[in-house]
């Protein structure tokens, strides 16, 4: 179809909708249909206004019936091609005061905070401070196990057993531990590996916990002060930071910073305290709001923080096809195998659960963070996610009244 007889129709669809659609007043100031010329790009603003307001409705409509049936309580937000089309906080930040919840909330992420830990290691590999197929005795020369190189770490393919399995036998759980005595653990105790390194895939939490020692043997930080002063605060991060329990000598009651986390009790909820586990960082440990994640979203866009050719290699698949595995995972990130070009990450811990898709084909992000354990069903996203282009389907609105 020629160029100009899609403005044309976009412009008679920009009317017809002008017409149709209840309770909205639209004009069209400077659509023109004379000697074959149409002002384009005013069609294609007034058309994708009515598209993000319909967008946003949907998307506000759909959380606001979740939160009410108890399934979502938390933030979310939604964007296509760099802008934001909707953002909203549903239901409570602290269940038994009643407060609010506000949009700008920070939650733990979970295991939504790989990413963050692939991006150090990105960083520092453009740095020139590592390379990809390091062994990783090279930076922390007392681990016990050869082989094991930066790249399996990433990719889940070391096969390292957990560390929390490790640790709930051999520490006191009454104080904290932190990604140094993780190191300590392994090298006392030598727990047998699942398989020897990349000789399979298996997604778990030991891999990333084990990067963040990387990255602070490398930069001779602590993680979340190179991941503040590398990531957070060069893209305005402002809300976001690494939870840790350094200097801690027992475990606090609560967690004193950012949207506290709920579970089941019966059905009643509760506030989910502080855990010996949460000194461990780069597995999990990175609070958040959906505007930063947003801002992160953008620096990825824009190579804010590292280049295209390095960030490609995160969204590429890191093992064979399997047929008994339904997604692949890059560096830090699952990418859907259904699905052209899209990268997600969902994660859970202690109360939260998150979720973080990222459309790149139709430049598109969905992001939801919630404070219960029981969470929206991962479905629903998608759902959003996948929904079509609606200038295509305002075309077959105006096919369909001739």
């Amino acid at each position: 179809m020629k160029v100009k007889n899609v403005f044309l129709i976009l412009a008679l669809v920009v009317f017809v909708v002008c017409f149709f659609v209840a309770g909205k007043k639209t004009t069209v100031n400077t659509v023109s249909v004379a000697m074959g010329y149409v002002a384009g790009e005013d069609i294609y603003y007034h058309v994708g206004e009515m598209y993000s307001e319909q967008k946003a409705g949907e998307i506000e409509s759909l959380f606001t019936r979740l939160n009410n049936k108890g399934i979502f309580n938390g933030t979310v937000l939604y964007a296509e091609n760099g802008e934001v089309v909707y953002q909203g906080a549903f239901g409570w930040e602290d269940f038994r005061r009643r407060d609010t919840m506000k949009v700008d909330g920070a939650f733990q992420l979970a295991s939504v905070s790989k990413m963050f830990t692939a991006m150090a290691i990105m960083i520092l590999e453009e740095r020139g401070k590592l390379n990809y197929d390091d062994y990783i005795t090279r930076f922390i020369p007392e681990f016990p196990y050869e082989g094991v190189t930066i790249r399996q770490l990433l990719n889940h393919r070391s096969g390292l057993s957990r560390y929390m399995s490790l640790a709930d036998k051999n520490w006191n759980i009454s104080t904290p531990i932190c990604n140094e005595d993780v190191i300590d653990l392994f090298v006392k105790y030598q727990p047998a590996p699942y398989f020897k390194p990349d000789d399979g895939f298996h997604y778990c939490n030991t891999n990333y916990a084990l990067l963040a020692c990387v990255v602070e043997r490398i930069s001779k930080q602590h993680f979340d002060e190179f991941a503040k002063e590398n990531i957070f605060d060069p893209i305005e991060m402002t809300h976001s930071f690494v939870y840790n329990l350094r200097g801690d000598s027992a475990i606090s009651y609560e967690i004193p910073v950012g949207v506290p986390g709920y579970r089941y009790r019966g059905r009643r909820l509760v506030k989910v305290g502080d855990y010996y586990l949460n000194g461990v960082m780069g597995d999990k440990g990175v609070y958040s709001t959906v505007d930063d994640l947003f801002k992160f979203n953008k620096a990825l866009d824009e190579e804010l923080l590292v280049s295209q050719k390095t960030l490609q290699q995160a969204f590429s698949p890191g093992s064979p096809k399997y047929y008994k595995r339904k997604d692949n995972y890059g560096f830090g990130w699952r990418i859907r195998e259904e699905m052209d070009s899209t990268a997600y990450h969902f994660g859970w811990w202690k109360g939260f659960r998150t979720y973080y898709i990222r459309d790149m084909k139709n430049n598109r992000v969905l992001i939801a963070l919630t404070n219960t354990h029981k969470g929206v069903s991962s479905g629903v996203l998608w759902d959003c996610i996948k929904q079509e282009n609606h200038t295509e389907d305002l075309l077959k609105i105006y096919q369909g009244l001739n």
